[in-house]
C-alpha cells in the first residue's frame, strides 16, 4: 500500500507552522516539499515544521527539509525551524550532514521562539492598482531604509520596487502586497498580485510612471525571479546592499 502524508498549514501568525502527519519517505517527501516550497514563497516570517506524528520510513527522505532550508536561506530569507521529531528521526537528523544545516526544537513553543529571533527585519503593506502606487512603493523604501539604516540603498530599491508595482497597476490590475525585507548582503523586495501571468522583461513603456518594464529590474537587481502562488505569482528580487 502506498505511504501517504498529510500536511495542516497554519499561517495565521508571522511564523507560519506546517504539521506533518503520516509515513515520510522518498515518494511523500515531494508532496511535503511542495507545500514547504508554497509556505516559503508566502514569505511569512519564519516557518516551524512539526514531525511530532511522522514515521520515517526512509532516512534519505529527510533531505527534503534541508533542501527546502538552502532554497529559503538566500530568498526569500525565512529561516526553517524542525521540531518534535520522533526519536528514531531525532537520531538521524542529528547524524545527517545534510540536514545539520536545519535547527531541531523539542517543542514547537521552542522552534517559535528561535524561529521568530531569526527571522530578518520585513515591511509589508497592501497597495491598491491605482496610479498612487508608485508614489507609495517610493514612500515605503524610504521609511524601511530609515528604520533598518541603509539609506544608500533608498534610490535602486525604489527604482526597482516602482518598475514591479508598475507592472502590477498596468498589467495585473489587482490588489498587491508589497514585501521589503533586509537580509545583507542584499535589500528584497518583492510584489504578490493576483495574475497568474508570468512576468517578462518585454518591451518597456516609457510614457507610464515606473514605465522601464523588468529590463531596468534585470539590470538593477543582483537576480529576479517569478514565483507562482495559489491565487496569483510573486515577483521578486535582490538589490545590493553595499
Amino acid at each position: 500500500m502506498p505511504s501517504r502524508i498529510s500536511c495542516a498549514v497554519d499561517d495565521g501568525s508571522p511564523v507560519t507552522v506546517v504539521r506533518l502527519v503520516g509515513a515520510l519517505d522518498v515518494t511523500t517527501m515531494r508532496a511535503v516539499h511542495t507545500v514547504l516550497d508554497r509556505c516559503l514563497t508566502s514569505q511569512p516570517d519564519a516557518l516551524v515544521v512539526d514531525l511530532d506524528g511522522v514515521s520515517v520510513v526512509d532516512r534519505l527522505a529527510l533531505s527534503v527539509f534541508a533542501a527546502a532550508c538552502r532554497r529559503a536561506a538566500d530568498w526569500p530569507a525565512v529561516p526553517i525551524v524542525l521540531c518534535a521529531p520522533p526519536p528514531d528521526a531525532a537520531a538521524w537528523l542529528a547524524q545527517s550532514t545534510a540536514c545539520q544545516v536545519v535547527p531541531v526544537r523539542p517543542s514547537r513553543a521552542e522552534a517559535a521562539e528561535l524561529a521568530g529571533a531569526a527571522a530578518s527585519p520585513r515591511l509589508r503593506a497592501r497597495l491598491e492598482p491605482v496610479a498612487t502606487a508608485c508614489r507609495r512603493a517610493r514612500e515605503l523604501v524610504a521609511d524601511a531604509c530609515a528604520r533598518w539604516n541603509v539609506p544608500e540603498l533608498v534610490g535602486p530599491a525604489s527604482l526597482v520596487l516602482t518598475e514591479l508595482v508598475g507592472n502590477v497597476v498596468r498589467h495585473a490590475q489587482t490588489p498587491m502586497q508589497v514585501t521589503l525585507t533586509l537580509r545583507r548582503p542584499y535589500l528584497q523586495v518583492a510584489v504578490a498580485d493576483g495574475s497568474r501571468t508570468a512576468a517578462r522583461a518585454g518591451c518597456p513603456d516609457l510614457r507610464a510612471e515606473g514605465g522601464r518594464g523588468l529590463l531596468l529590474v534585470r539590470e538593477m537587481a543582483q537576480r529576479w525571479g517569478t514565483s507562482p502562488l495559489v491565487d496569483g505569482k510573486v515577483v521578486w528580487a535582490l538589490v545590493p546592499a553595499g
